[in-house]
């Protein structure tokens, strides 16, 4: 029996609507089977700290929407999710743009394989799985954009993932206070273009978005 109720997929559509996230139903039904995978791994993989199924809706798939509007404005087809856990946002955001290719990285290994297992049960061809660490990732070509939930400091997140992406590649970092300390310590190359507080449907906590370009003049760097 599937741990995921009729509740659950009600409160989904509500605050995917709320977020002025469109939900056909494809995707509906997406969500909800990856609702019903996280739930059911997450007793034996210890996937995320939140153990209530009933605390999953918001938690992990409405604060995945939450970045859509901004994921979708900041553009391009070629993304990657560092530090990807159990999947946040990553796969949400695969199952809604089956156009758009999501690369999830993360380098605990019972964890790639609750993500490749997703991937398989639920067709996500446009979904690639990397067991690795992130500085020792190397693909062929920058991504457009870089997305990262509770994933590292932003100093971290930026020397980590540099070589990953270009002057034109987006660096989406999701936090929950704003981090002004850490914005301080920002590296030199790197740049704040936006910065949002997001509101999502039935978290109380803070929530925040900070989107990041890299300068690339005189950083010696060149992805051809």
């Amino acid at each position: 029996m599937s741990l995921v109720t009729q509740a659950h997929a009600d409160e989904l559509v509500r605050g995917a609507a709320a977020l002025g996230v469109e939900l056909d139903e494809a995707g509906r039904q997406g969500l909800l089977a990856y609702l019903a995978l996280l739930a059911k791994w997450n007793k034996a993989y210890n996937l995320t700290a939140v153990r209530d199924v009933d605390e999953m809706v918001s938690r992990h798939l409405l604060d995945s929407l939450s970045v859509v509007p901004h994921f979708l404005a900041a553009g391009g087809d070629n993304w990657l999710d560092v530090g990807s856990g159990g999947g946040m946002p990553g796969i949400p955001l695969a199952i809604l743009f089956p156009g758009k290719r999501l690369t999830l990285l993360d380098s605990n290994g019972k964890k790639t394989r609750f993500l490749t297992q997703v991937k398989l049960e639920l067709k996500l061809h446009n979904l690639e799985v990397i067991h690795s660490r992130v500085e020792a990732y190397q693909p062929a070509q920058a991504f457009d954009g870089i997305v990262s939930r509770a994933f590292s400091s932003l100093e971290d997140f930026c020397n980590w993932t540099r070589h990953l992406g270009d002057g034109s590649t987006r660096w989406l970092a999701m936090k929950g206070v704003h981090p002004a300390q850490e914005l301080a310590a920002l590296p030199e190359d790197f740049r704040v273009e936006a910065e949002h507080a997001l509101s999502v449907p039935g978290c109380q906590g803070q929530r925040h978005l900070l989107i990041l370009r890299r300068s690339m003049t005189g950083t010696g760097e060149n992805h051809g």
